[in-house]
């Protein structure tokens, strides 16, 4: 793999194949053990972590094969929440994930998913930028199935298709043009929260600051800092603090470290864990702009040991 800026020896958020990510899983743990990482976390977005990778021709449980590589490895989901909201994203981490309200939830999500998707492409091409469904489920020459297709596809077709520069460009376009407002239904964040614990795990608040400073939820306007304080008040359990800011669709003015201590000045005697994550996606398979490294962002080894909740997932 290409040279990478890797800063944090703890990252506790990427993804892979089994969303929107360009490793497999087997490849990301691969990749983060050359670059000498300490512990990992796969967070695939709505997707149920797997309990066995392929490795050379044979499956074998990635706990242990991380383990093997040096690592710990924290298996985990992203959940994209709040229908209303956008960028309200839980990364769970530590839960059975084979408690039944999860895959009742996870069921319900993929549904949503595979609908709303399908009316986007059907509106994309009402307004002039046409994508198959084919297109999607076949995308980089990886055949999918429906239930394992995300939405960022969708923005990196309309990227290099040309009806946009970049895939950040198309998300911006579709979430804030009136004629692409297809929403599908989401949970609430506090369901998610409360679905964590039930299931023996964690929840916590990714990249905070991608939320609009004032957002319309299910309980009226409220701003952000009041809308996370809601969160918190139900269980929320930690907030990502070190995050990717300048490489995503972040428009705010605050540099990554400005955010960094506002979120660990805010929130420390708030909540357990002060998060931190890449982000990571194998960008750099494909562009060599705004490329997140495994470990860019994340968390010290000094701090994941000795926060207590951490150490016991």
């Amino acid at each position: 793999m290409m040279k990478l800026q890797t800063n944090y020896p703890v990252d506790l958020h990427s993804h892979t194949t089994r969303s929107d990510g360009g490793d497999t899983p087997t490849e990301f743990i691969n990749n983060a053990a050359a670059l000498g990482m300490k512990v990992i976390a796969i967070t695939d977005h709505d997707v149920i972590p797997p309990d066995r990778i392929e490795v050379n021709g044979v499956m074998v449980d990635p706990i242990l094969y991380a383990q093997k590589k040096g690592m710990k490895l924290l298996p985990g989901i992203e959940f994209s929440c709040e229908t209303q909201v956008e960028d309200v994203h839980i990364v769970v981490l530590g839960c059975d994930y084979s408690n039944p309200e999860i895959l009742k939830i996870n069921r319900k999500i993929i549904e949503s998913k595979i609908y709303s998707y399908q009316k986007l492409l059907a509106v994309l091409a009402e307004q002039g930028y046409p994508i198959t469904w084919e297109e999607v489920l076949n995308y980089d020459d990886i055949p999918r199935k429906p239930e394992d297709v995300q939405k960022k596809i969708i923005f990196n077709l309309m990227a290099e298709k040309g009806y946009v520069k970049t895939w950040s460009e198309a998300k911006l376009l579709v979430r804030n043009n009136p004629d692409f407002a297809v929403k599908r239904e989401k949970p609430e964040g506090i369901e998610i929260i409360n679905l964590a614990h039930k299931s023996g795990g964690v929840a916590i608040l990714a990249h905070p600051y991608l939320i609009d400073e004032t957002v319309k939820t299910r309980l009226g306007m409220m701003s952000r800092a009041a809308f996370i304080d809601m969160l918190i008040d139900g269980g929320l359990d930690g907030i990502e603090a070190s995050y990717t800011y300048d490489k995503t669709t972040y428009n705010g003015s605050m540099t990554k470290d400005e955010i960094i201590q506002k979120v660990k000045n805010d929130y420390s005697d708030k909540v357990k864990i002060i998060s931190g994550g890449s982000d990571y996606h194998a960008d750099y398979k494909k562009t060599d702009k705004k490329v997140r490294s495994i470990g860019e962002c994340g968390v010290t080894l000094e701090y994941f040991e000795n926060n207590e909740v951490l150490m016991n997932l």
